[in-house]
């Protein structure tokens, strides 16, 4: 019989479906067509797959060569099915045992010598094979994205030949060298290096505790995009779950992974001038934007009011979801979006509204549109709001000597992160409202007081719950069961910032 079956994977999203490639071989005019939904770049296979072949040293069939890709209704794309064709029709006119394919998924790209050409998204390809049960090969060039994947049975091939020599038992393919000693935390970046600034460091440590969304108001240089950057370094260590699926994003969009960096959580910093596709992904074939890269990390958007108010406001929905529905035409990808929001701006166009020195040369209406080109809804899903004042001089030179290290304000965050997860199992960020009103109770006093600061504040019911979700997080830095009056005035005083 001249089929031959092969299975791989395709791309959608961060998932990656399984695909059958069927090759029959029949009698006819020699040619070669490819059906089942194929993109340009996988038509275009044929001419790789035929020349890759000759170049090995193998015989291309002359015959009638029929490859269908299943399922039917699933567009594919890319170079990853040369592989699983070439593997097809050499199976399929007899030069492969078809026993050995059927308990292996191959990825990869062919150049015309028969070297095998890194993919993207190989990483989710790898998961789906390991939860299937089969033997994954992969070109060489992915051997560290699937070093990432454990419990697997994964080999890396240099070229088409090596993988024909594995399946006919002449020559194994070596398994992914072991990565070394992945940091969790970012080295360069300590807390200790920002002086002065205690309200700032107060409130990241807040924010990192329960997952909150902030924001940093203050002239030129007074640390914003420095402090910012000191958020990843206190947040929890990613678990190697969290890890995996944030390399499957990388991986998704092309980027290189570091296998000594892989667990670090991702720091995002895209340009004032980003589209609204560059922020939340889009094309024509869906690819993640910078919300996805930052999945399960933080995303840094400085001088904010100077971003195109429609980009801001398609973050709305993903910080509330955790995840981005990308629809076109054609085609539809869902990709995960569960980041941690910080954003900086001055205080008016000039940077300088405020300044005791009088260094502002805005006009009252100037300030008020720079202001407004940041949407009410999109300030009302920011937990955390503080300025950010200018530094006196004898801070600056550290005669004060600088704060507590990264190190020891993490170790704080993440005590009071576990007390969360075995409470509710997801940091006070995330809570529902019926989880918010089971765990952030007041006493009679204290719901006097919070009635007033929403009356008098003009909160919202969104903010009113978020509120309280950042007053559960003081408390759980205070190691307190319950949220007590300290507590809720200091959250009141991070959404000062919404009466003016």
């Amino acid at each position: 019989m001249s089929l031959a079956i092969v299975h791989t994977r395709a791309q959608e999203g961060v998932c990656a479906p399984p695909v059958t490639v069927e090759v029959h071989l029949s009698g006819g005019l020699p040619g070669t067509s490819i059906v089942g939904l194929p993109e340009t770049a996988v038509k275009e296979s044929r001419d790789r797959v035929r020349v890759a072949i000759q170049n090995t040293q193998l015989d291309y069939p002359q015959r009638r060569v029929t490859v269908s890709l299943a399922p039917a209704d699933l567009p594919k794309d890319g170079g990853r099915f040369d592989l699983p064709i070439a593997l097809g029709i050499l199976a399929a006119s007899g030069h492969l045992p078809r026993d050995a394919l059927a308990r292996c998924e191959f990825v990869g790209e062919l150049a015309l010598s028969g070297e095998l050409r890194r993919v993207t998204g190989v990483l989710p390809a790898l998961l789906g094979a390991r939860a299937a049960g089969r033997c994954a090969i992969v070109p060489a060039a992915n051997a560290p994205e699937a070093a990432l994947v454990e419990d697997a049975d994964i080999r890396v091939a240099h070229s088409l030949l090596d993988v024909c020599a594995h399946l006919r038992d002449a020559a194994q393919l070596p398994r992914p060298e072991s990565l070394g000693e992945c940091s969790p935390l970012m080295a360069d970046a300590d807390l200790a290096d920002v002086r002065g600034q205690a309200q700032a460091r107060r409130a990241l440590e807040i924010a990192a505790a329960g997952g909150h969304h902030m924001l940093f108001v203050g002239p030129p240089g007074t640390g914003k995009t420095m402090l910012a950057s000191r958020l990843p370094g206190l947040l929890p260590p990613l678990a190697d779950a969290e890890a995996l699926e944030s390399c499957a994003v990388r991986s998704v969009a092309g980027h290189s992974i570091d296998p000594l960096r892989w667990k670090q959580r991702p720091f995002r910093y895209p340009h004032h001038t980003a589209s609204a596709a560059a922020l939340v992904g889009g094309g024509s074939i869906p690819r993640p934007g910078e919300i996805s890269l930052a999945h399960h990390g933080v995303l840094f958007l400085d001088e904010l009011p100077e971003f195109e108010r429609r980009v801001l406001d398609v973050l709305r929905e993903p910080l509330e979801t955790g995840h981005i529905l990308i629809s076109r035409a054609a085609r539809q990808a869902e990709f995960p979006a569960r980041f941690q929001l910080v954003a900086a701006m001055n205080p008016c166009p000039c940077g300088y509204a405020g300044d005791p020195r009088g260094n502002c040369t805005c006009s009252p209406d100037a300030v008020q549109r720079y202001r407004g080109r940041v949407s009410g809804p999109l300030l009302d899903r920011i937990d955390l709001r503080l300025e950010v004042p200018r530094l006196p001089l004898g801070e600056l030179h550290g005669v004060t000597g600088g704060g507590e290290s990264t190190a020891v304000v993490a170790a704080r965050v993440l005590a009071a992160r576990d007390r969360q997860m075995q409470r509710a199992g997801k940091p006070n960020g995330a809570l529902g409202n019926r989880e918010v009103e089971r765990d952030c109770a007041l006493g009679a006093g204290d719901r006097a007081l919070i009635e007033r600061a929403v009356e008098k504040l003009g909160l919202s019911a969104r903010a009113y719950h978020r509120l309280l979700r950042v007053a559960r997080s003081i408390a759980d830095l205070d190691e307190s069961a319950a949220i007590r009056t300290p507590h809720l005035t200091e959250a009141i005083q991070y959404r000062r910032i919404d009466r003016r």
